[in-house]
């Protein structure tokens, strides 16, 4: 008598396959992508359903402390309907050695999809792709966070119901957060984005670039100072980030002296009383911000939370989209 084992599709382990869309950078999605996930970020806040990742399986890594990214893209891959593994920092054998090209090529015949946060390099992250049929998408990486970036442009598009034309006032440091925010909205027609960040501490030479090229074919503006004099005139957004960004270190003992004139205080968003505040949170109420601006009546910043999940959706469906077999 020969006994038959029958393996569900769900649980086999998946072949090696072609190259899965990824979300490693902003600057990995094309314009139409882009607008297309935010849309569907909106599109989901709104109470739009999918089943888009049914039958599959989602790994989340975080390395590195997370409430709100990671929540996010869990509560979403299960709303999509997929299989959730979760990692913390000390659970993968990259704790005792594996090499992150190993690990990698392990989880991708197992994994459609991995969620990643790192306090590492983003050519980490692409080698985890590498092996092909695996989805990585970027939940925070050093240099950019790119999901924060697609969240707060769904959060900017649900307020204002357009992107195009937006003025955006960025001030604190230029972290990851603001690497991605850049890339993101000089890829939106005439929006013009001025950060105000301490000396030291801006957005790098290599993400202002790859910035102002996209908002030369964008019709949008950049600019970035480090002081806070002649602030423009109107505003549409103020957004801040803390000052102490997870994975971050600052290079100076006095940073704090440095940083203090670039909190967003109650008089400064006096001085545009049609705009709205921005923080991708969690938030240090009388250091980047005052209280009464985070919990008063123009701060968008915990529906910017909540937008973190659809916008996790939107981003693991679109991934899902490529995947080899789907329509």
């Amino acid at each position: 008598m020969t006994d038959t084992l029958e393996t569900s599709p769900l649980l086999a382990t998946r072949p090696p396959g072609p190259l899965a869309r990824s979300v490693i950078s902003i600057d990995d999605l094309p314009d139409r992508d882009l607008a297309g996930i935010v849309a569907r970020g909106v599109e989901f806040a709104a109470g739009a359903r999918s089943t888009a990742l049914a039958g599959t399986v989602t790994g989340v890594y975080f390395a590195k402390p997370s409430t709100r990214t990671r929540t996010a893209f869990s509560a979403g891959a299960l709303r999509l309907g997929a299989g959730l593994v979760a990692y913390g920092p000390g659970d993968l054998q990259l704790s005792t050695g594996e090499t992150d090209a190993d690990t990698g090529r392990v989880l991708a015949g197992m994994l459609d999809t991995l969620v990643m946060r790192t306090a590492e390099d983003e050519a980490v992250m692409r080698s985890y792709a590498e092996p092909g049929g695996m989805s990585v998408i970027n939940a925070m990486s050093a240099q950019e966070h790119p999901t924060q970036a697609l969240c707060d442009l769904s959060t900017l598009q649900e307020h204002f119901g357009r992107l195009a034309g937006l003025r955006v006032l960025y001030v604190g440091e230029g972290n990851n957060t603001a690497s991605a925010l850049a890339l993101a909205l000089m890829r939106c027609p005439g929006v013009t984005l001025d950060l105000r960040t301490p000396a030291g501490y801006g957005l790098s030479a290599d993400f202002l670039r790859r910035a102002r090229r996209h908002a030369a074919r964008s019709g949008g503006h950049i600019d970035q100072q480090h002081d806070m004099r002649g602030l423009p005139a109107d505003l549409d957004v103020i957004y801040t980030t803390r000052w102490q960004t997870t994975g971050s270190s600052k290079h100076t003992a006095d940073w704090r002296h440095t940083f203090a004139p670039f909190r967003v205080g109650s008089s400064l968003l006096a001085a545009y009383p049609r705009a709205v505040f921005l923080h991708d949170l969690p938030a240090h109420r009388g250091e980047e911000v005052d209280a009464a601006v985070l919990d008063g009546p123009a701060s968008l910043a915990f529906r910017q939370a909540h937008m973190k999940m659809y916008s996790a959706m939107a981003v693991l469906e679109w991934c899902a989209a490529g995947a080899p077999g789907s329509s």
